[in-house]
């Protein structure tokens, strides 16, 4: 089973934590991970660009000329695809790009990437964390301490304000919890900073 130090947020070790193989020690695959990030960066697409057809453009109510006769082409509206001003034939319309992956599936994604961040030591738990205003110098003193750079997330068991708003203004810190943490989120970030509750809250979704 992986063997972490526990830190408290001073960077002080205060103990050791031991982690589930069934998640933390998973071995890698990258089918399964490209399946599930690919899924979900679909889903970010908001998917509202659009074009006017023939029925939606203004104007063309009328036949332009009759139909024989006139030597032209025969035509029944100016606002056809053909004409300059016209509707657009086959554009694009809003739509959702989401589409389903087996449940099974995702949870082995988050496993497999939260056990690469561990290989890496680039998985970090706090004895605690808490702070005791939203000002954002708190949070970069815990960093600091920590000695934490690049692209940071924060896994939490709970929603808590002082920690989410101070580090609300850090461009390269994402403050989350876990039922909203996603695999390439977690692929994302440098190093991902989490809690012994939170640790606890894993293992209890993951296992269960």
């Amino acid at each position: 089973m992986p063997k972490l130090a526990l830190l408290n947020q001073a960077g002080q070790t205060v103990g050791d934590i031991i982690l589930a193989d069934e998640i933390f020690a998973v071995e890698p695959n990258q089918g399964v991970i490209y399946d599930v990030v690919k899924a979900q960066r679909a889903a970010m697409r908001h998917g509202t660009q659009k074009t006017k057809n023939r029925s939606e453009v203004s104007g063309g109510g009328r036949k332009p000329w009759r139909q024989k006769g006139t030597g032209h082409a025969r035509q029944g509206s100016i606002r056809a695809p053909q004409w300059v001003g016209g509707g657009v034939a086959f554009g694009p319309t809003p739509r959702s790009y989401d589409y389903k992956i087996n449940k099974k599936i995702r949870r082995l994604a988050i496993k497999i990437v939260l056990s690469d961040k561990v290989r890496e030591a680039n998985f970090i738990v706090l004895d605690d964390l808490t702070l005791e205003s939203y000002k954002t110098k708190g949070m970069v003193e815990v960093f600091k301490n920590l000695k934490l750079t690049g692209k940071i997330m924060l896994i939490l068991d709970e929603v808590a304000d002082f920690v989410d708003i101070a580090s609300r203004n850090l461009p390269n810190v994402q403050t989350t919890v876990f039922e909203h943490a996603s695999v390439y989120d977690i692929m994302n970030n440098n190093c991902i900073v989490t809690t012994q509750k939170a640790i606890k809250k894993i293992e209890e979704v993951l296992l269960g």
